[in-house]
């Protein structure tokens, strides 16, 4: 192929014709030799005379132009001409090796990565030549193949939400031999990109296509001093840009929603930008997952487990004998402690044990009952935390003496130990450092801790491995054991300050927070979790959509929060007994880092300019033009009927090529609306010219399609409008008519459709949309409209909604039918006068057909409506009981256009036991 700027050519030796175009012109305009002139009297008489077929003694210019314009067409085209050739080429013959990196960080750019991967296949193709593909993230060996064969797969091929494997399994899926590679990269670097690019290198040339787009991704929401803490990044600095962070969850009625939203941005040259969501701890609960609005892809969404909501804590004193002395109450400074982070329960252990809350505090609480003993075993083996301190009854009672106790740690000597008082021997002791493995390590210890009085462990073979802090001689102060998926935590000391000044320290509260009492959201050690088996609930693809777990397999407790994503571990949800953790494609540590290739590397960007061949559109240019110089040589000629002029007839064969294919479009647009429509169910709305009204109508129509499609069988098409003047209503089962007092009234041709629609098995829903303030009838100027715009319509008898009426159990079981509004009537065909109830029937049997009209006036399409995101567009009603009220609503829908499609075979006898079961009767 030769390439001149935008345009190549398959056969270029073709365009030297094109130099003989001149000669052409030249051999057109040739003149013929100039008559010899012979003076002859006679001409005379034919002077004044008017020629009307006259031959012109030379070929106009415009038709030579014409001829030469189509010759050069023609020429052009069969040259094989090319729009947007491939300028890099796919060179030479040998094979070509396509990878992909294939993660997430793709997946905005999916699609358009996919079109360009099929450009360079085709291109491949055409050259003969074998293709392999590889996606780094599911390294499977890429054998040669040809490229057609590739182009199938393509479809099929989705973003990982995981980062490619290590480069030994990468290098043992590249094929043998030598071969060229198109590297199409997400843009991220990751470990083994280098060693494996060495490799590709070896084997042949490598040539990287890479996305010009940013990378945005968020991290782990984090709840910090009462507030949710995000943070999103970019791995690109550039200038300053904002993003919006939504947090997506259920409303109080149970359907998705956005719960709240929140703004942060990205300084000039940074790459993190920081925002924070004050969400009331009732909201916060329902919160599943926070994602980059408009961003697409797994790392842009972080899901939400326990760590985001506020713990509840039990606190549980064993003395309450020192009224007034608030300093020295055992709960005091754990209640300071406690309270910015957590929701904290006061009671008895059988007030508290039935809310499971996370954490239960026994402060110097020395003797259980046996139930109450078990039951705290039961919650502790299903994860609860038992946080015990000691204190006078504990020391003074014989609680594991001679056998450890299920609900301590350790083994305790009789009585205590008390140092650094006027009666006791040496001095206070203070604390030695957190050693490694301990969940306090890392924390620095002050020098003004001291401790005065403890309780001592009775020292045992497993004791050393028990303790996480000890005093400065080596005493255990923290002792720890794990029991079923909870533990037993006990202070060798109070919870006040009697026996030491560790609660007046800042020391306190952080050891309270790595024991997992306040809420935090730091992952749990693998330590933690060790024993512990999580099922996934929910699992998350590459593009950031959930979906169930299904039968997946649980996964081990230390491989959750330790091993890489992989086919095996997705991100997603895992739960063990009542506790979730989530596993998202980022942690709170991760920065992205973007890819840099060597200079000797050619990078790309990712273009998706498709090879467009020109030589048909210029030979049908060609046979264009001669067809119109055929036409303009008949004008001049004075051959053409009705001996139109050149002039008149160019203009004519041009309106003709314009107007063609504008009829043709328009013809084709009407005839693809009304396929769609007798293909698909579509609901409709009457259009009333009221643009509000309107606009609500087509909303609330959405609003009860997207109900249908989650909650039934029928999956309806996008609601559409009714010009009853100009529209075919035979492909719709139901039209929804709102009334206003202005809109016009339909003409006698509309009329006499709507009464063929009404026969022929339609139903109108007419809504009066004036409930809250009149009954059906003329209380209102709506009323009035109705019974105007009705009256030339063929509607039989009338009567109120019957309790046994089909409407009421077509697909839900209902006694109401409000909509925005309660307290208006609805109106349906009467039941004939002789059906009858069978004794022992719960209904009568009206196996007659459907209602033609149903007339209300709750303003049914108002409850319906949703925006184009899936919100509610209006109110209804007041909280709960509102959302209530819009249910009801929906579930009137459903029952309604479920009556349109079925008919009234719910009153057959079949159905009776089942209704009876669901009535309870």
């Amino acid at each position: 192929m030769t390439v001149f700027g935008p345009l190549g050519f398959l056969s270029p030796w073709l365009l030297v014709a094109l130099v003989a175009l001149p000669i052409l012109w030249l051999i057109l305009r040739a003149i013929p030799p100039a008559p010899i002139r012979q003076r002859f009297p006679g001409v005379a008489l034919l002077l004044g005379l008017q020629d009307d077929e006259s031959v012109s003694d030379r070929t106009p210019w415009w038709l030579l132009l014409l001829r030469m314009l189509a010759v050069a067409a023609m020429i052009i085209g069969l040259a094989g001409p090319v729009l947007n050739p491939d300028k890099d080429g796919v060179a030479g013959d040998g094979p070509l090796l396509i990878v992909m990196d294939g993660t997430w960080a793709g997946a905005a750019g999916w699609s358009r990565q996919l079109e360009a991967i099929e450009i360079e296949l085709r291109r491949a193709s055409a050259s003969g030549r074998e293709v392999a593909l590889l996606q780094l993230v599911t390294p499977e060996p890429a054998v040669f193949q040809a490229a057609s064969t590739i182009i199938t797969f393509l479809p099929g091929l989705e973003p990982a939400p995981w980062q490619p494997g290590e480069v030994d399994t990468l290098v043992n899926a590249l094929p043998s031999g030598n071969f060229e590679t198109i590297w199409f990269s997400d843009a991220l670097d990751y470990p083994d990109r280098a060693p494996l690019l060495e490799t590709l290198e070896t084997r042949g040339s490598v040539r990287v296509v890479q996305a010009v787009s940013d990378v945005i991704a968020l991290t782990p929401a984090a709840y910090v001093d009462g507030l949710v803490e995000l943070t999103a990044v970019r791995a690109f600095p550039g200038v300053e840009r904002g993003v919006t962070i939504l947090a997506q969850g259920r409303d109080p009625a149970g359907n998705a929603a956005t719960l709240a939203s929140a703004n942060a941005v990205f300084e000039t040259g940074g790459t993190t930008a920081q925002t924070a969501l004050n969400l009331p701890a009732e909201l916060r609960a329902r919160v599943t997952r926070f994602e980059v609005q408009g961003a697409k892809s797994a790392g842009s969404v972080t899901l939400v487990d326990d760590s985001l909501r506020r713990r509840e804590i039990a606190l549980i004193a064993g003395r309450e004998d020192r009224e007034g002395l608030e300093l020295l109450s055992p709960l005091h400074y754990l209640e300071r402690a406690l309270a910015p982070t957590a929701d904290l329960l006061n009671g008895s252990l059988s007030d508290v044990l039935p809310a499971n809350p996370d954490v239960i505090v026994l402060a110097d609480v020395a003797t259980l009952s046996d139930g109450e003993s078990a039951a705290i075993s039961d919650w502790i083996a299903s994860g609860g935390l038992l946080l015990r301190f000691a204190g006078p009854r504990v020391a003074a009672s014989d609680i594991s003496r001679e056998t450890e106790d299920p609900l301590m740690p350790v083994r305790l000597r009789s009585g205590g130990r008390s140092v650094g008082g006027a009666m006791s021997w040496g001095s206070p002791k203070t604390l030695a450092p957190f050693k490694e493995g301990s969940p306090f390590f890392g924390l620095s210890v002050p020098d003004d801790v001291a401790i005065t009085s403890q309780v001592m462990a009775q020292p045992d073979p497993t004791l050393a491995e028990r303790v996480i802090a000890e005093l400065s001689d080596g005493t255990p102060l923290v002792t720890r054991k794990r029991a079923g998926q909870g533990q037993v935590v006990l202070f060798h000391v109070t919870a006040n300050a009697e026996w030491s000044s560790l609660p007046l320290s800042g020391l306190f509260v952080e050891m309270l927070e790595r024991l997992a009492v306040s809420a935090t959201s730091a992952t749990p050690d693998a330590g933690d979790l060790e024993g512990t088996i999580w099922t996934p609930q929910i699992v998350m693809d590459g593009f950031g959509a959930l979906r169930d777990a299904g039968a997946r397999p649980g996964v081990a407790g230390p491989t959750l929060v330790t091993a890489p994503s992989s086919p095996d571990l997705l991100p997603g949800v895992y739960t063990s007994g009542d506790r979730s953790l989530a596993r998202n494609v980022l942690t709170a540590d991760t920065t992205l880092e973007p890819a840099a290739w060597p200079a000797r590397i050619e990078v790309s960007g990712l273009s998706v300019e498709q090879e467009q061949p020109l030589g048909g559109l210029l030979l049908a240019a060609a046979i264009g033009l001669l067809l119109l110089d055929v036409i303009a040589s008949l004008a001049l000629s004075g051959r053409l009927i009705g001996g139109l002029r050149a002039s008149r007839t160019a203009a004519l064969a041009a309106l003709l090529f314009a107007a063609l294919p504008s009829g043709q479009t328009q013809a084709q647009q009407s005839i693809e609306d009304e396929l769609s429509s007798a293909s698909e169910l579509v609901l409709a709305y009457v259009i009333t010219g009221n643009p509000q009204v309107d606009e609500v109508s087509e909303a609330g129509l959405r609003g009860l399609s997207d109900t249908l499609f989650f909650r039934t069988s029928v999956e309806p098409s996008s609601p559409t409008g009714v010009n009853l003047e100009a529209d075919e209503l035979a492909f719709f089962p139901i039209l929804y008519w709102p009334i206003t007092p202005d809109q016009p009234r339909p003409s006698r041709e509309a009329y006499a459709k709507l009464n063929d629609y009404l026969r022929s098995g339609g139903l109108i829903l007419f809504d009066t949309r004036d409930g809250d303030i009149a009954g059906f009838g003329t209380a209102s100027p709506n009323g009035r409209k109705l019974q105007d715009l009705a009256a030339p319509l063929d509607i039989p008898a009338l009567e109120l909604i019957p309790n046994d009426h089909v409407l009421t159990r077509t697909f839900y079981l209902l006694q109401d039918f409000p909509g925005r509004h309660l307290n208006s009537e609805v109106w349906v065909e009467a039941a004939p006068p002789d059906a009858e109830q069978i004794e022992g029937m719960p209904f009568r049997n009206l196996n007659d057909g459907v209602t033609p009209v149903v007339i209300g006036g709750n303003d049914w399409a108002a409850a319906w409506a949703v925006t184009p995101s899936g919100q509610a567009m209006l109110p209804v009603g007041r909280g709960f009981g509102g959302e209530r009220q819009r249910e009801l609503a929906y579930r009137f829908g459903v029952n309604l256009v479920m009556h349109v499609l079925t008919g009234n075979y719910k009153s057959d006898q079949v159905h009776v036991p089942a209704l009876l079961d669901r009535l309870g009767q």
